[in-house]
């Protein structure tokens, strides 16, 4: 009996000791979850916070007091703001709220918070923050005006929020038409053009196309980041020695998986693996000595985390 009662005790305890293990760990992974969800907040609010500064003095020292225009939702609001006695501030908060609305519905419940919160801060910096006149040059003020509003734009998307509905509008549209994200914004930014040469001039309309493009190509490049990755394929019969050779003279880390060739169905090996644009010249060389017929893939690749990313020191 005594035997009997010692293994009831013995699996009472075990049980409760792994009860507890399993809290612990619920509790350490809870732990985890939201110093990462802090974290990624204020990472988030510091991005958010740049945007609305950035925005704002592409807005009031350069666009505003030189009535020029944007394309996309901000050109809708300075256009209004040019029309009628209604501030930028108010209107910049009025005219994407439908904008975040869709966003809400298409994007998700924290996207639209953010961007509430990114909207409203930059209507505040607008109206409140005495941002300096930097210039009466039409070129400089559509070149420099329209990067530093993509600045602002393409910050507050790394923040995970928008401060300009375009996108979202245009997301919103391609699900509801045939027409894809880029044809809507497209369409969208001739008609704000047209609109602008009509009621103001087709001067102004030109140099709001140049201050459209220097946004855009800023947003482009802010979302992409400075250091741009290139994913390159690589299919060769001398794969283990193209392998070494990115390990160890460019040193970067690769990925091997199993293929078949489409002809032969000769099973080989592929190599993938992630560069800069200022590696692929020295990773071609790589490849060349090794196999000038390698056959080689290249795409670019917008952004990239984890892994073997960053480049690790050579021996």
């Amino acid at each position: 009996m005594s035997q009997i009662f010692q293994n009831i005790f013995s699996k009472t305890v075990k049980s409760k000791v792994q009860e507890e293990e399993i809290k612990a760990a619920q509790i350490e992974k809870a732990i985890r979850s939201t110093k990462v969800e802090l974290s990624r907040l204020m990472s988030d609010g510091f991005f958010i916070l740049l945007a609305v500064l950035s925005a704002g003095f592409g807005l009031k020292g350069f666009l505003l007091p030189n009535n020029f225009i944007d394309g996309g939702v901000m050109g809708i609001s300075l256009t209004i703001a040019k029309l009628t006695e209604i501030p930028l501030s108010i209107l910049v908060v009025v005219v994407n709220l439908p904008f975040l609305m869709m966003g809400f519905s298409t994007i998700g419940k924290r996207f639209a918070l953010k961007s509430i919160v990114a909207i409203v801060l930059l209507a505040i910096a607008v109206h409140f923050i005495p941002f300096p006149i930097i210039t009466n040059d039409k070129l400089l003020i559509a070149i420099f005006g329209g990067f530093f509003l993509g600045l602002g734009i393409g910050l507050a998307i790394r923040g995970g929020s928008v401060i300009d509905g375009t996108e979202v509008l245009a997301i919103f549209a391609s699900k509801k038409t045939s027409l894809t994200i880029g044809d809507f914004i497209l369409i969208l930014n001739i008609i704000i053009f047209s609109v602008a040469a009509y009621v103001f001039t087709i001067e102004i309309a030109l140099y709001a196309m140049l201050t459209y493009l220097a946004t855009s190509k800023t947003v482009d490049f802010v979302i992409s980041g400075i250091e741009e990755y290139i994913g390159v394929t690589i299919i060769s019969n001398n794969y283990e020695q193209i392998r070494v050779a990115i390990i160890e003279n460019l040193g970067r880390g690769c990925t091997l998986y199993s293929g078949r060739r489409g002809q032969s169905l000769e099973e080989t090996e592929i190599i993938y693996t992630l560069i800069t644009r200022l590696e692929l010249s020295k990773l071609r060389t790589e490849i060349d000595k090794i196999d000038p017929n390698a056959f080689v893939i290249m795409h670019s690749i917008k952004d990239a985390k984890g892994g073997m990313i960053k480049k690790r020191p050579l021996k």
